[in-house]
């Protein structure tokens, strides 16, 4: 049979789309920062790729069925695997403690009307047992005792409060002292804590790694030129991630992470932390995208899952979520944990 001159462009148009698509898809899988650009364009709106894939599925229609079938793939792989899509599913235990995980800009917040109040707020909406949260630094975290913008933040909760960091608790904790996950002779730290629930003792370890803001905006600003910024940065976080792998590869007892990791979960940055043996607390028992950044940026959506809870198999996962955008320009994240996982 004879094809016309709209088929063959068609067919090949849809073949180049899949194809596409699942060359995006292995590049994220393998990870994405083996090169500077695939790195930098992980914290793109993928959603912005449902446009063309669908407009190619619509012109599909004119080919056989076949070829609609490729199409409909293509856009399939792109809702799910490539934008992120979770289907998680509940673990099974006893011992629940409800986490959650915060940056709340407050070098921005403590500057606006009803900055922190907001904060407080979300806070409150999901009154966890235990709330680390990161860039707190302005709103008194690095202020022995806190003042009373940070107080009204950690409500009833015994707390330690280091740098940029606050890790407040209902349940008992001690031991509590920061770290260091230095890179290129710059310091960097994070804080642990020892919590006791349920009849076990937990470290919990909050970080906050290097933003990759400025090297994303060298490359906004300058392409080509701003490499060397991006590149710089990207290995930042590489050199942060192994080694606080590290660390917590010495670990003896069972490990909560939580905190702004300012990367994806399938980058090397997050890989080398669930090779130390974590896992996803969204990924285990969340459902949907639970996108936690650029809601401040235009359209005002959220587009990129960069803070994350991160447990070890000891401790189950019974619920996951990603918080409003109201408080922050990170939307927290809150899961239900289970101390003693079947």
């Amino acid at each position: 049979m004879r094809v016309s001159g709209w088929g063959v462009v068609g067919r090949g148009l849809v073949a180049a789309t899949l194809a596409g698509v699942l060359a995006w898809w292995a590049m994220l899988v393998w990870g994405a920062e083996h090169f500077w650009w695939s790195a930098a364009l992980q914290y793109a709106p993928y959603w912005g790729l449902l446009i063309p894939v669908t407009s190619v599925l619509l012109m599909s229609w004119a080919l056989p069925w076949r070829w609609r079938l490729v199409a409909l793939t293509a856009l399939l792989i792109v809702i799910g695997p490539v934008m992120g899509l979770v289907i998680g599913r509940a673990d099974e235990g006893v011992g629940s403690v409800r986490l959650m995980t915060y940056n709340i800009k407050a070098f921005l917040n403590v500057h606006e009307p009803g900055g922190l109040a907001r904060v407080a707020w979300e806070i409150q909406r999901h009154n966890p047992d235990i709330v680390v949260m990161q860039d707190a630094g302005e709103a008194g975290a690095a202020v022995e005792p806190l003042n009373p913008q940070a107080r009204q933040l950690i409500g009833d909760r015994q707390y330690y409060a280091f740098g940029q960091f606050i890790v407040a608790s209902r349940l008992p904790m001690h031991d509590c002292a920061s770290g260091y996950v230095s890179y290129f002779k710059q310091t960097h730290t994070y804080v642990h804590c020892v919590i006791t629930a349920y009849g076990r003792d937990v470290d919990l370890v909050t970080i906050h790694l290097l933003s990759p803001r400025n090297g994303l905006n060298a490359l906004r600003a300058l392409h080509w030129q701003g490499r060397d910024e991006w590149e710089y940065s990207m290995k930042a976080r590489l050199i942060q991630a192994r080694a606080l792998a590290e660390v917590l590869r010495q670990r003896k007892r069972p490990v909560i992470l939580a905190g702004d990791f300012n990367a994806p979960e399938r980058s090397m940055v997050v890989q080398s932390l669930i090779h130390a043996g974590l896992r996803d607390a969204f990924s285990a028992a969340g459902f949907g995208y639970g996108y936690t950044h650029g809601h401040s940026l235009r359209p005002g959506v959220s587009i990129n899952r960069i803070d994350h809870i991160l447990v070890s198999d000891e401790i189950g996962v019974a619920a996951c979520e990603a918080g409003g955008k109201e408080g922050s320009e990170h939307r927290p994240v809150i899961a239900d944990l289970l101390m003693h996982r079947d």
